[in-house]
């Protein structure tokens, strides 16, 4: 497999308030401290034991850099998919494959600033995978991996190094109990901006 590079000139996919695309901008320069709305995914990996694939931000990110958060955050590209943005990412975050996706909050949607005054403001769908492959976390975007059991990730909801849209997602998904529970959601309930 070749190597998978972290671009620097990654577009966004901007959305207006009912989550129809609005028009694109480069990722880096759009992420300050008024943030427009736009297009983003969270995604949870799973294992065959049911243990959830918990990440540290890289230490040197500009947009909330060290948080213990979910597995994979990205942005999907204008034209892509949702699996094909979260695939995509997975493999290079993480060097990972996602596999058997399953679409469960369709419509999250947070607003969040970082001590350095960042804004994140992203409409967020949360995608379920099951990992195969071996974990070979990017450096310029992981500080750390560790899996962790339902329980565990309950527990960091409550940590201050949890970042913010982990703990507003967890606030949805921890009633829904483990991962493996979690019920599918439809996808035409996504945002009008991205297909499935």
């Amino acid at each position: 497999m070749s190597e998978q590079r972290v671009t620097t000139d990654e577009l966004i996919v901007l959305l207006d308030a009912e989550g129809r695309a609005a028009g694109t901008a480069p990722k880096a320069p759009s992420h300050h401290e008024s943030t427009p709305l736009h297009l983003a995914f969270s995604c949870y990996l799973t294992d065959g034991a049911g243990r959830v694939l918990i990440t540290q931000r890289a230490h040197d990110k500009t947009s909330f850099p060290s948080v213990w958060t979910n597995s994979c955050c990205g942005h999907p590209a204008p034209g892509e998919s949702l699996r094909e943005a979260v695939r995509r990412r997975v493999a290079t975050e993480l060097g990972l494959r996602a596999e058997a996706l399953t679409l469960v909050l369709p419509e999250f949607r947070y607003r969040a600033t970082a001590a350095n005054g960042l804004v994140e403001n992203e409409l967020c769908p949360v995608v379920r995978a099951t990992a195969a492959g071996e974990l070979r976390p990017h450096p310029d975007e992981v500080e750390a991996a560790d899996w962790r059991d339902w329980d565990a990730c309950v527990a960091l909801t409550g940590h201050p190094s949890a970042s913010p849209w982990f703990r507003s997602q967890m606030e949805r998904l921890a009633p829904l109990g483990a991962p493996a529970d979690w019920p599918a959601a439809h996808p035409s309930l996504l945002p009008p901006a991205i297909t499935w």
